[in-house]
């Protein structure tokens, strides 16, 4: 072995063993003494447009690139449905869409009506219900949070933005992008990220669960213009696109896909806006990025530096042209993979893990991290495993839309079963932009039926409170009016 390979992995394996020995410090150590208070960053829309992922090379995240050569990036994380109201509804509950029905956008103070989740501590509550204070602002379930979940609110969202147009008038989307505030004070980002330093600032009496969410780069794709300056329109990159990507599909993946509110990539190449969007997109990555920047500043000052555990993820991703449109509600990799980091209080571990992971695995993590008893409805997995260094080859992340359509990943490949018997199949290791569809091939026949055991057993009906208009597939199949 050269020398610096050799290097490398020692290096490697004295990082483990810092993971390793902060964990079982806490376990060592009286739990009055050392409960960990969390600090839970959600972001709207981000897909893996960060720097530390390498996906763009434009992209400017200096505050999420800290976070992660501080603590434990997962390169390989995915969302459990690709629309916000489903995605945060199952991270928060510990609860797959296939299990409380819930496949849609649903209203906050609608999520107990649904049965399976009458009972549900969800995850703010389960600490508060194990003596942390629980405080939160924006974002965090589709709005801010069911009536109760939080002891100390800061407020909800209230709208994604200001309001004007500049590019795009279509009904049924706040899409739009453009120069707009003149300042951060102006965007309601910049509040959360003040109502966080404040309350970081505060004497708290007990350890804390904060959550802060914050809403860009949700659509319209509004910043001032500071941030647009980091980006010259002109000298773009811009992402992979081929025309007839779509063609080996089955009828139901395009239905389902369907977005006609949205801009299509061929409408934003003839009409000259394809550069302009993905500008408008990068600016407000690195708005909301200054913003996490704020709340980790603010971390780092106050007393609570060294007791703190922080998680960062978005709900899901985002297309940005590469499949033939731009937004979320599809089943491949753009709008299912997201960032998620953790960072540990008093240990600079820093780690990249590769293994397919779900944000459904946030909710036992946490548990696991702050030595709480365990929650026995949780579907998700412990990823305190992965970061003490083992290996699961069986790992494998779910992603649902709508009642009986999963796409499931692995190390190796994508496979995707819709509610018809349709299917696609891709080889990521020699197709990682999911482009050709291997389904039909006659030697893919075990892949398949390895991938499709692992496919849900529980698919329960949409709740009667859930909903999704995006397209007509949806307005037959959900409870859409």
């Amino acid at each position: 072995m050269e020398k610096s390979a050799w290097y490398i992995k020692l290096i490697k394996q004295l990082l483990l063993l810092l993971t390793f020995f902060y964990i079982q410090s806490c376990e060592q150590t009286p739990k009055e003494k050392t409960s960990p208070n969390v600090l839970m960053i959600s972001i709207d829309d981000l897909n893996d447009w960060i720097g530390v992922l390498g996906v763009h090379p434009d992209i400017k995240t200096p505050h999420l690139d800290r976070l992660t050569n501080e603590g434990i990036l997962f390169t390989n994380a995915h969302c459990q449905a690709p629309i916000c109201g489903p995605s945060r509804a199952s991270l928060l509950s510990g609860l797959r869409p296939s299990t409380s029905g819930v496949y849609g956008q649903i209203k906050d103070e609608n999520l107990r009506s649904i049965s399976a989740l009458k009972e549900i501590d969800f995850l703010p509550q389960y600490f508060g219900n194990h003596g942390y204070k629980t405080l939160g602002v924006g974002k965090i379930f589709h709005g801010h949070a069911p009536e109760g979940v939080f002891e100390v609110s800061g407020g909800r969202i209230n709208g994604f933005g200001p309001k004007k147009k500049f590019k795009w008038h279509q009904k049924g989307t706040s899409t739009d992008w453009g120069v707009y505030p003149e300042h951060d004070s102006l965007m309601y980002d910049y509040t959360y990220a003040q109502w966080a330093k404040r309350e970081l600032q505060k004497k708290h009496d007990r350890p804390f669960f904060m959550a802060v969410g914050f809403i860009r780069p949700h659509v319209p794709w509004y910043a001032p213009q500071k941030w647009f300056d980091q980006y010259s329109a002109e000298d773009i990159i811009l992402p992979n696109y081929e025309p007839n990507d779509l063609d080996d599909l089955p009828e139901i993946a395009k239905e389902i896909a369907f977005k006609g509110m949205m801009p299509t990539t061929d409408w934003a190449i003839k009409s000259g806006e394809w550069k302009n969007i993905v500008q408008a997109y990068l600016a407000c990555i690195s708005f909301v990025d200054h913003q996490v920047g704020i709340v980790l500043e603010a971390l780092e000052n106050s007393e609570y530096k060294d007791n703190t555990i922080v998680v960062l993820w978005s709900d899901h991703g985002y297309e940005i042209g590469e499949k033939g449109s731009f937004g979320k509600h599809t089943l491949w990799s753009e709008s299912t993979r997201v960032p998620l980091i953790f960072k540990f209080p008093r240990a600079n571990s820093t780690q990249t893990i590769h293994s397919p992971v779900e944000l459904l695995d946030i909710y036992p993590t946490l548990i696991d991290l702050t030595q709480l008893p365990k929650n026995p409805l949780n579907e998700g997995r412990s990823l305190l495993p992965l970061m003490q260094g083992s290996n699961d080859d069986r790992a494998l992340a779910i992603t649902t839309y709508g009642r009986d359509n999963h796409s499931l990943i692995n190390l190796t490949h994508r496979y995707i079963h819709y509610e018809d018997g349709s299917e696609e199949l891709y080889d990521l290791r020699i197709d990682p932009d999911e482009r050709n569809n291997l389904a039909d091939r006659i030697d893919s026949g075990p892949i398949k039926q390895a991938m499709m055991n692992r496919i849900p057993k529980l698919n329960v009906p949409w709740s009667a409170h859930s909903y999704n208009t995006v397209n007509e597939y949806f307005k037959r199949t959900s409870n859409s009016k």
